[in-house]
């Protein structure tokens, strides 16, 4: 699914997604996320990272899958939650038979993936008949920054985006899940706006990714400045695409 990891850049991921989880309305978004799957007593959350998602979805009483292709992301994640099902997998060749889950999660996955239609068709297979897909991700064009250098801001999120497999993902969301097969295909968009504190090391992050390092420099003292005077501002959209699996099956076979 993803270019295999150092221990380091793992572990850099995850206190990352750590960061992400405690960001305002995160709780709320996953929640978004298990209300659109809707009454399933099964989910397979795809690239599940450390694995947050699968034990709230445990602890509600769901029958929930974590995979991932990181060994050490599985580790950890078996680690933190014991007594949640995680196994070391990825998006293309999900470990589960044939219309065997009623849910299908990925949740800032798919801007990962090189082929997104090749995963939809993955998870298409695993779920039953009028099964529940719930896509979560960020484009990574749309970070709304204020800053007093509006050009240089253009080109940090364009350098930033540029680093990403798929940084438009989220845009196609609808047209993949349409192009897949799939039905009932509704899309919604999450804003978090961010002024906090925890805003200032993402837009750092952010600036670090642009070649001009004067520049980027200069961009990041007046984000601190900023920050200093409680004007910070970070606008950050979060697509949410559903969908339902046709109660028409196809012809399908369970990878080996």
């Amino acid at each position: 699914m993803t270019k295999s990891r150092t221990r380091t850049e793992t572990d850099d991921l995850i206190a990352g997604l750590d960061a992400a989880d405690s960001l305002p309305g995160a709780r709320e978004l996953r929640e978004l996320s298990y209300e659109l799957l809707g009454d399933v007593s099964s989910v397979v959350d795809v690239g599940c990272g450390a694995g947050r998602a699968v034990a709230e979805l445990t602890d509600r009483g769901v029958e929930a899958v974590g995979v991932d292709p990181d060994e050490r992301m599985i580790a950890i994640a078996r680690t933190r939650w014991p007594h949640a099902d995680f196994r070391r997998a990825d998006a293309y060749a999900l470990p589960l038979p044939d219309h065997s889950t009623q849910g299908c999660r990925a949740d800032k996955v798919f801007h990962e993936l090189a082929d997104p239609a090749r995963a939809l068709a993955e998870a298409r297979r695993v779920l039953v008949p009028g099964g529940r897909v719930v896509l979560v991700g960020q484009d990574w064009d749309t970070l709304v920054i204020d800053s007093d250098d509006p050009s240089f801001t253009r080109a940090i999120v364009q350098a930033r985006a540029d680093l990403v497999t798929a940084p438009r993902a989220a845009r196609a969301y609808r047209n993949l899940l349409l192009d897949a097969g799939f039905e009932d295909v509704e899309v919604e968009i999450r804003t978090a706006v961010l002024t906090g504190p925890e805003t200032l090391p993402l837009l750092v992050g952010l600036a670090e990714a642009s070649a001009d390092r004067g520049r980027a420099d200069d961009w990041i003292a007046g984000q601190r400045a900023r920050a200093e005077r409680d004007r910070l501002f970070l606008a950050l959209p979060m697509f949410v695409a559903s969908a339902t699996s046709p109660y028409r099956t196809v012809p399908t076979s369970t990878p080996a």
